[in-house]
């Protein structure tokens, strides 16, 4: 494998935003075949990630598992063949940020069965619980305003015509 020039601007991007990524929180790894993805004008298999980062196909495994499983990769069979490609969703931002708010509906559902098992919010318990479970749909509600309101400047900045058909 290849080890990836350190002073291609590319690979520079590439590694800050995956130790940006980490930084927060995201797998390091996963960052990098992210970004490296996203980098490549065409669909890129494990092997061609691995030589892009300097890394082994088997190394890759795992964080394009972790980024099909939210979305952020797509998996593609190449033909005639048993490898996959990847690539990134026509709108990988929006896809993992404001469509996969069922996990808050899943917060405000257990919390107010968690209120209810409290006495109600007049317990001070309680209270703390409907408190979460509010912010929880302030949320909700604010991502789905914030979802219109990127559909709307997606298409007026001419980035929805990227990707599609």
């Amino acid at each position: 494998m290849a080890a990836a020039d350190s002073h291609d601007p590319v690979h520079l991007f590439v590694e800050r935003m995956a130790l940006t990524f980490a930084e927060v929180g995201f797998p390091r790894m996963a960052a990098r075949v992210l970004f490296t993805v996203m980098s490549a004008d065409d669909p890129l298999t494990a092997a061609e990630i691995g030589e892009r980062l300097g890394v082994s196909a088997a190394a890759v495994s795992g964080a394009v598992r972790y980024l099909t499983q939210f979305g952020m990769l797509i998996r593609e069979p190449v033909p005639r063949s048993r490898r996959d490609r990847y690539r990134m969703p026509t709108n990988p931002w929006y896809e993992a940020t404001i469509t996969k708010t069922a996990l808050y509906k899943t917060f405000i559902d257990v919390a107010d069965g968690g209120v209810a098992a409290l006495n109600g919010p007049e317990t001070p318990a309680g209270e703390r619980v409907a408190e979460m479970r509010d912010f929880f749909i302030f949320v909700q509600e604010e991502i789905d305003a914030l979802g219109q309101r990127w559909r709307e400047r997606r298409a007026a900045t001419g980035h929805a015509r990227l990707g599609e058909a």
